[in-house]
Formats: structure tokens, C-alpha cells, sequence
């Protein structure tokens, strides 16, 4: 049996490979929602509460944590999450694999790898960071096995971002979108379904755990050439994207409390952020999807 904490793009994306693979699958979140198929089962529970979270775990093979908490209560609600989620992998045993994403690194200069350090430069980061500092200091003392697999900003079904959010609908419709960023800036973009084949190769590898893994993410490609992609595979006007003045985003954060969010990370739109996948590629053997794959899941739905 293998335990989905989170029912969002990844949570779901992961039950449904595992599922299609003959594993029994229990996803749990608090509503008891999720996908609906043939060896999934789906529980409503609170994962940070440990406990309860240990007894749903109890027997699997692996935990795989792909919750979202809501972006302006993750100071709050990811530490006793990710406490849980440790305390569950060591009571049953079951590896580890979180799903994190890039904001632990910081503001860097140049391509992030596995090997570049964190040093977080935003509250979000520095949560990030803990959690995995946390999770990999228990691994390294013996108490449980674990591994963080880690992608961009995402792409395909459900996938939620600024470009996502601000941008797509707009531009699908003819509009003009709007970001608070480098329009031309190169930018990773990783497929939700990327990370859910991840994650799973890292659960089922035992020479990939105790260390960090950049989900398999394809070139990079700027905001303003992503939405012109997206306008021509949604038979779209051609694209109108303009550049959000930052004082329109800190208006926003004053009715908005993701918009407010967004300003601590401004930093990775407003310069290259770009991501280096080559070593889970070897690893595994795993080719990123098409960016154009990607988009077209989002233009249909």
C-alpha cells in the first residue's frame, strides 16, 4: 500500500500512476476528497495530527507528501505537518518522499542543482528549507528514510501559478494578461505529471534516498513566449501580456492575501530562474515532458 498525503494536481496525479500500476492507494485529506478510481481509497483525517496519521500509514510501503497548504499559512500549518509526516515514517517505517519546490535556494545566481546550497531569502523559503532540514536530519540519524523531490513552477492539469492564474485565462480568451515579471526572462516550468513519475521512482529506489531530486523539467521558456504558445494551441488571438507595475501587486496584497504572498518572491520573476533536472534524467531514466504537452492539458480544461 502506498499513504498520498494532499489531493491537489500532484497528490491526485501521484494516486492515479500508483493506482495504474495494480498499488492500493490511500489518499488522505481533510475533506476525504480525491480521485476516483479502481485502487484508491480515499480518507478525510487531519495529517498533522501524527498520530492519526501514523495509524493511516501503518503498513505502507511509502508516504508521499504532496499537501499545499494555503500560500499565506504556511508559516503555520507546514511545521506540524511535516513534524506528523516524520513522526508517521518513523513509527511504520514507510519512506519518505516530499514533494518541495525551489524557494529554499534563494535568490540565485546562475542554473540551481541539487547541489546548490539553501539560503533561503524569504519567509516561505526558509519553511521549506526547515522541512526538509528536518526531515533529512532523521534520515541521517537512522529514525527514517526520505528523499525531497523538487520542481518549478508548474504545468499541465490544475497546475497553479502566477502564470496560471494571472495570465492564461486572459490570453485563452483574447485578453490581455497581466505578471508581475520579466516577461522575457528564461523560466523552468515543470509538468505536474513529471513530478508525480518522480516521485515514485525516488520511493521505489532505495540508493535515491537522503538527499534532494530536481523533478525532470524541460528548456526553460519566458513568460511572454510561453503565453504566445498557449494563445496558438487555444486558436487564441495572438498573445497580449504586459508586465505588472509592483505597485499594482502591493494594491493587490491589500485585499488579496496570496497577491501579498507573492512579493516576498518577486525574485524569481524578475530574473532567469532556471532549473538543472540532468541528474534525476539519469537516474531514472525520466524525460520531461513537452512544454506544449503541458499547456494543451490546461487549454482544454
Amino acid at each position: 500500500m502506498h499513504v498520498v498525503v494532499g489531493a491537489g494536481p500532484v497528490g491526485s496525479a501521484t494516486a492515479r500512476l500508483l493506482a495504474g500500476q495494480g498499488e492500493q492507494v490511500r489518499v488522505i485529506t481533510r475533506s476525504g476528497s480525491g480521485p476516483e478510481a479502481g485502487g484508491i481509497e480515499r480518507v478525510a483525517a487531519d495529517a498533522s495530527d501524527g498520530e492519526a496519521l501514523a495509524r493511516l500509514t501503518e503498513g505502507a510501503t511509502a508516504l508521499y507528501s504532496c499537501a499545499g497548504p494555503p500560500y499565506h499559512r504556511w508559516s503555520t500549518d507546514w511545521p506540524p505537518l511535516g513534524a506528523a509526516l516524520i513522526r508517521a515514517a518513523e513509527t511504520t517505517g514507510a519512506v519518505l518522499v516530499t514533494t518541495g519546490n525551489l524557494y529554499g535556494y534563494g535568490a540565485v545566481d546562475g542554473v540551481m542543482t541539487e547541489d546548490t546550497p539553501l539560503l533561503p531569502n524569504s519567509v516561505k523559503g526558509r519553511v521549506r528549507a526547515k522541512l526538509w532540514t528536518d526531515a533529512l536530519a532523521a534520515h541521517e540519524a537512522g529514525r527514517i528514510r526520505t528523499a525531497e523531490v523538487r520542481g518549478s513552477d508548474y504545468l499541465g492539469a490544475g497546475a497553479v501559478s502566477a502564470f496560471s492564474v494571472m495570465v492564461l485565462p486572459k490570453v485563452i480568451k483574447g485578453k490581455r494578461g497581466l505578471a508581475p515579471a520579466d516577461l522575457d526572462a528564461p523560466h523552468s516550468w515543470t509538468y505536474v505529471g513529471d513530478v508525480a513519475r518522480t516521485l515514485v521512482a525516488v520511493a521505489a529506489d532505495p540508493s535515491a534516498w537522503g538527499r534532494p531530486w530536481h523533478v525532470p523539467t524541460p528548456a526553460p521558456v519566458s513568460v511572454r513566449a510561453l503565453a504566445t504558445r498557449a494563445a496558438e494551441l487555444a486558436g487564441a488571438p495572438e498573445a497580449r501580456v504586459a508586465k505588472m507595475p509592483a505597485i499594482a501587486l502591493r494594491l493587490a496584497g491589500l485585499f488579496s492575501p496570496d497577491a501579498r504572498e507573492m512579493l516576498e518572491t518577486q525574485y524569481q520573476w524578475q530574473r532567469p530562474f532556471v532549473v538543472d533536472s540532468t541528474a534525476a534524467t539519469v537516474a531514472f531514466g525520466i524525460k520531461p515532458a513537452r512544454t506544449d504537452d503541458a499547456l494543451r492539458e490546461m487549454v482544454v480544461a
